[in-house]
């Protein structure tokens, strides 16, 4: 099971948005997977340097500590990346992207809904990007998701657009 926000619509509410969604990248390993992997990788190395020890091999106890450790810190470095995510809002009015960075760096973009195309060249590869596009400008979007994520996402997005351009008229 994924543990990123998928696009889903919101009910329209007059002048409201019509559609929200919240990207962020995939971890397929939580806080408690991470604990269990850390503390079998810390027993196992504990256990085979202990071996080393014994056998009059103790300097290599050391880099047994130091495997730990960048384990550990490679995946410090994962977990803060994944803190990154995309908000995609459409209303009838604007579409509004805010990008946060794994440094809280936030930077939204507005566009107008008739005017912003949803780009995606097919067949679909591991690294197509997908692209709004709108006056000769280009905003990146969902770099971080997997391929048909990135498809199922440009459907859902393009159809978001087009009620948004296209409001049902009361």
């Amino acid at each position: 099971m994924s543990n990123h926000s998928l696009p889903v619509p919101v009910p329209t509410f007059p002048g409201g948005t019509s559609f929200d969604a919240i990207l962020t990248p995939h971890r397929s390993l939580g806080p408690c997977g991470f604990l269990l992997l850390m503390t079998a990788v810390g027993l196992l190395s504990f256990g085979v340097g202990l071996v080393f020890f014994l056998a009059g091999a103790w300097p290599v106890l050391g880099f047994f500590g130091l495997d730990i450790l960048v384990i550990y810190l490679t995946f410090r470095v994962n977990y803060r990346r994944a803190r990154q995510y995309e908000r995609v809002r459409v209303s009838p009015q604007q579409i509004r992207i805010d990008k946060v960075s794994h440094h809280g760096r936030r930077r939204t973009f507005v566009f107008k809904p008739y005017f912003v195309q949803v780009l995606m060249e097919q067949p679909v590869e591991p690294d197509t990007p997908l692209f709004l596009a709108s006056h000769g400008q280009q905003l990146r979007l969902g770099s971080f998701l997997y391929a048909e994520e990135r498809l199922d996402f440009a459907r859902t997005l393009r159809t978001a657009l087009i009620e948004a351009s296209n409001p049902p008229h009361a």
